[in-house]
């Protein structure tokens, strides 16, 4: 893991903000256990496929500069920046809390995403199997799910979502918004690279679990010409579907991707700025229900429509088969704005192992 100096933009829902004085200490994991008190989220915004999400984990050791989840931190009275990808959280009884809500009455067999929020299967997964342990849950109750990761760690279990899949429906969006390994290290530094990623969609696939990817986010001027490249490799390795949406910047999201983007690419930023602001009616988000998942203007048009004649060219069309989902399953598609081509904070308690070096 590579350390970065402290920093986080000021938090909005603390009256202080302490000014580093001289350099800042490096930013080193910290690990905390959290005994929640429940763990599906209900989801009614518009602009989202899933009505339920799990979370198994607060903060994510990806660092993607771009995630839109950090202000998610500040709830907690940390930070956005560094705070959000050191400073984890580990919901250790989530398995049991799934299975308390599965054996409701009132349960109705929904799809069940995972996560929302944070990536389920980042690198602490591999110590807590917190994933695994809500997948045999599922599997327990025939109950759908899907699952969005960057990680190759998900191929660990592709044996439980091959089995979940033919009980109930399972499938696997990986999330890959770069071809190129460079510029996906700068912008997701302790992500797997995108080979690693592609390796994962052909595991899967062989194993039997439908898998698509989702090219999240696109970044104009920076990845929308990986578009092509992206969805080859994706239909090569067995991929059956592609979906994307624009990127998002809200709260303190934005001065840490700005400020990330401008130290990784210091020529390339501005133009990076621009193109963002036009595909956001000169602003750098819209928070609109309806328009923050996708743009507008010319430019957002012209990477519409690349990607669906890269989707149709590469036969990543295809819908998921079913698999006898329950009656009042709607399916998970993820967001895609493409026209149609013909061709209170928890208690918790920090554990006193060091996974920072």
């Amino acid at each position: 893991m590579n350390l970065r100096p402290t920093d986080n933009p000021p938090n909005p829902y603390l009256s202080q903000h302490a000014e580093w004085l001289e350099p800042p200490p490096m930013a080193k994991l910290e690990v905390y256990e959290e005994t929640s008190g429940s763990i599906l989220s209900r989801n009614d915004s518009p602009d989202l496929p899933f009505t339920w999400s799990v979370n198994p984990y607060r903060g994510c050791q990806h660092a993607c500069a771009y995630c839109y989840a950090r202000p998610y931190h500040e709830y907690l009275g940390l930070g956005a920046g560094t705070d959000f990808e050191t400073k984890l959280i580990v919901k250790t009884n989530a398995a049991e809390l799934l299975r308390t809500e599965f054996s409701r009455k009132s349960w109705k067999r929904e799809m069940v995403n995972f996560s929302g929020i944070t990536d389920c299967y980042q690198p602490l997964e591999a110590s807590y199997g917190i994933m695994r342990a809500c997948l045999n849950v599922c599997l327990e109750f025939k109950n759908p799910a899907a699952v969005v990761t960057k990680s190759f760690l998900v191929v660990r279990d592709a044996d439980l979502l091959t089995e979940l899949n033919r009980a109930a429906r399972a499938k696997v969006y990986v999330s890959i918004p770069f071809a190129d390994a460079k510029a996906a290290k700068m912008m997701e530094p302790q992500a797997p690279p995108p080979a690693r990623r592609f390796e994962a969609v052909r595991r899967l696939h062989e194993a039997g679990v439908p898998v698509g990817v989702f090219v999240a986010p696109i970044i104009p001027g920076l990845n929308d010409r990986d578009i092509p490249r992206i969805l080859e490799q994706a239909a090569a390795a067995g991929a059956q579907s592609a979906s994307y949406t624009a990127l998002r910047l809200p709260g303190s999201v934005e001065p840490v991707f700005l400020q990330r983007l401008r130290d990784a690419m210091p020529l390339r930023a501005d133009r990076i700025i621009n193109r963002i602001r036009d595909i956001r009616g000169g602003q750098l988000n819209d928070s609109r229900f309806g328009q923050r998942m996708r743009g507008s203007g010319n430019y957002w048009e012209s990477i519409r429509s690349l990607f669906a004649i890269s989707k149709a060219r590469y036969g990543l069309d295809r819908e998921f088969p079913p698999k006898s989902p329950p009656s009042d399953f709607n399916g998970y598609d993820c967001i895609q704005d493409t026209p149609s081509v013909s061709a209170s904070s928890p208690a918790l308690v920090q554990l006193s192992f060091d996974f920072g070096s």
